[in-house]
């Protein structure tokens, strides 16, 4: 069954979201990128707002592939008790280094999920290395939000084969990125743990805006009958 990513920017954005049947509660600030950071202050506040009662992901913002620099990012995220925390892999930058020293902190437990950027034309054969660096999960995001959404970016084969490498993988497996409600169905029948969203759920359809509830109800109810088919 495919699960609901909402991303919020705010202790009052995440109380919205607690009050329906969203699966998981992203923390990320729009403002500041495509995986922009809110302050490990703010996470923590909101981590203990939501008090478990949701999953609660955090990101460590837009960072150059740089082992120790995002080694410390995720080390300090991971002080706020958030169950997820994700990682941009953005072009250039030592990938293999990052990921063999971040495996220590995969080793004591921390459930790190690798972000790839579809719009940057990712190497799918680098999710065996996450595999074996005890990654939790791999997702795939656009990097530029105005080239279009993730089906515009990326073929249908090639969203299938990184379906497929990640479960073939054993990792948790999402999609995002400028997800747009007509193309949810079609989504759905790939059968990811997860789809992400932000843009399709704020004020004119702007991933800055404030979230709207009209605009999220719209979008779980493509998840709620997905659960009665």
């Amino acid at each position: 069954m495919t699960g609901m990513l909402a991303s919020v920017n705010s202790l009052n954005e995440s109380r919205l979201i607690l009050n329906t049947s969203v699966d998981i509660i992203d923390l990320k600030q729009p403002e500041q990128g495509a995986l922009g950071a809110l302050s490990t202050e703010t996470v923590q506040d909101i981590v203990q707002a939501v008090n478990k009662k949701k999953l609660v992901s955090a990101t460590v913002g837009d960072l150059p592939m740089q082992p120790e620099l995002i080694f410390n990012a995720v080390s300090k995220m991971a002080d706020t008790g958030v169950d997820y925390i994700k990682i941009g892999f953005f072009p250039d930058g030592d990938w293999q280094g990052t990921v063999s020293k971040l495996s220590t902190l995969t080793e004591q437990g921390h459930k790190l999920i690798a972000v790839l950027f579809a719009d940057t034309q990712p190497d799918l054969n680098f999710i065996k290395s996450l595999k074996i660096a005890g990654f939790s999960g791999v997702m795939l995001d656009t990097m530029n939000k105005v080239k279009g959404s993730l089906s515009k970016v990326m073929t249908v084969s090639e969203i299938k084969s990184f379906v497929r490498i990640a479960k073939d993988s054993g990792l948790l497996c999402g999609l995002a990125g400028s997800v747009k409600e007509h193309e949810i169905p079609e989504l759905l029948k790939l059968e990811v743990d997860y789809i992400g969203f932000r843009g399709a759920l704020c004020h004119k359809q702007n991933r800055t805006a404030q979230l709207n509830i009209e605009f999220i109800n719209s979008i779980l109810s493509h998840f709620e009958t997905e659960m009665t088919v």
